[in-house]
């Protein structure tokens, strides 16, 4: 994956949830998800991908020497955020032609 994606990405939903932490508040960005089953499923969708990234970053640490932990509380306190950061400071693999993820 290059960096210089990684970086865009991170750099538009920090504006994006900087504009909505502005607007609505930190549980303002909670209270759609009670509000209808359509939200809550997007939630659910979120969730379940923040967890399939953390058994895979789980192992991909355990397998680089790098401690998990603070990477896994990042996310989940932040999200997306921590992923994000966690591959932008993943020590580049060595060439075999596989992208490691």
């Amino acid at each position: 994956m290059q960096r210089a994606l990684l970086i865009i990405t991170l750099l538009a939903f920090g504006a994006l949830s900087s504009v909505a932490m502005w607007q609505h508040g930190y549980w303002g960005l909670w209270a759609p998800t009670f509000e209808s089953f359509g939200a809550a499923q997007v939630m659910t969708d979120l969730v379940i991908a923040l967890t399939l990234f953390m058994v895979w970053m789980w192992h991909d640490a355990k397998a680089s020497g790098r401690n998990v932990w603070p990477w896994v509380i990042f996310t989940l306190v932040t999200g997306s955020f921590g992923p994000l950061l966690y591959l932008l400071t993943r020590p580049a693999a060595p060439s075999t032609g596989r992208s490691g993820l």
